[in-house]
């Protein structure tokens, strides 16, 4: 297997959503939202409930690889206001009494790697996974998705060719160990970010773009018909907030959690936004069995 790692850090920095320039931090690329309020999200619960120790008073700091449609809307950072993430956030700052979130930009492969400093919690379609706890902590999970298999529209992809077609990952990503321990494909391009993926995928430099379902059914949604997710592995993956390693908020944030799920909030905003960017049902991809 050939694999090409493409552009790191410095592609990220020129990547269509960065709204600023890139940091001296290698693992930090550009973007910032600080928000006063918790734009068009509908909060519920107490305010105050819950008490969290915060890198900066009165404030939620996150840092995630910004935007990702249904999760975390908008076109640039600086537009976020609404998605499942961003909503999900703003009703944990509100249930522990705070005023504001401060939203943060990274490049994936450094959010998960371990060494960041400086941010309270990420929620960024994190899968849980063993090798990535001996480094952070992650709260109980929040969303489940498995892997899927996004192609041009028409495409020769299928389940029995795929080992031997010229596939793409996203750096850092439970898709990118997945592949290589599982498929070993022939040809390998490893890229930065999602939105240099789509666009290798769409010009057809690559043949096929393994990433999260539920991240590729936006995508495709989005492109307008150019591309279409056309299986899925089942991987048992499960989303979880990430927090520094020896987090104090850890529980609390699984406490949270909990409530947001008896309660109904997550579901309601799985219908709000993850249902409309999706344009369809996660189970109504063929699932594939890895050769």
């Amino acid at each position: 297997m050939r694999i090409t790692r493409l552009a790191g850090a410095v592609a990220a920095c020129l990547a269509v959503l960065t709204v600023t320039a890139c940091s001296d931090d290698p693992a930090a690329d550009a973007g910032t939202n600080a928000s006063g309020s918790f734009g068009e999200c509908d909060l519920t619960g107490k305010a105050g409930q819950y008490e969290l120790k915060t890198v900066k008073p009165d404030v939620l700091t996150i840092k995630a690889d910004l935007p990702s449609v249904g999760w975390w809307d908008g076109d640039t950072v600086a537009d976020i206001k609404s998605g499942y993430e961003y909503c999900m956030a703003a009703e944990i700052a509100h249930r522990s009494g705070l005023k504001s979130i401060d939203l943060q930009n990274v490049s994936f492969d450094g959010l998960v790697s371990g060494k960041l400093t400086g941010y309270d919690l990420s929620l960024d379609e994190i899968s849980i996974t063993p090798e990535r706890q001996k480094v952070v902590d992650f709260s109980d999970p929040y969303y489940n998705s498995s892997i899927g298999v996004l192609a041009k529209k028409g495409a020769d992809v299928s389940e029995s060719n795929l080992k031997s077609l010229h596939l793409g990952v996203k750096q850092g990503t439970a898709a990118q160990q997945w592949v290589t321990e599982n498929l070993d494909p022939k040809q390998l391009d490893v890229f930065p970010g999602d939105t240099e993926a789509l666009a290798a995928v769409s010009a057809g430099r690559i043949d096929a773009y393994l990433q999260d379902v539920a991240i590729e059914l936006g995508q495709a949604k989005q492109s307008g018909g150019q591309v279409e997710v056309v299986g899925q592995f089942r991987t048992d993956e499960a989303y979880g907030a990430m927090l520094p390693k020896d987090s104090p908020n850890t529980d609390t944030i699984n406490k949270i959690i909990a409530d947001l799920k008896a309660d109904g909030t997550l579901d309601k905003l799985s219908k709000t936004y993850l249902g409309p960017a999706f344009g369809g049902d996660p189970e109504s991809v063929a699932v594939w069995t890895a050769p």
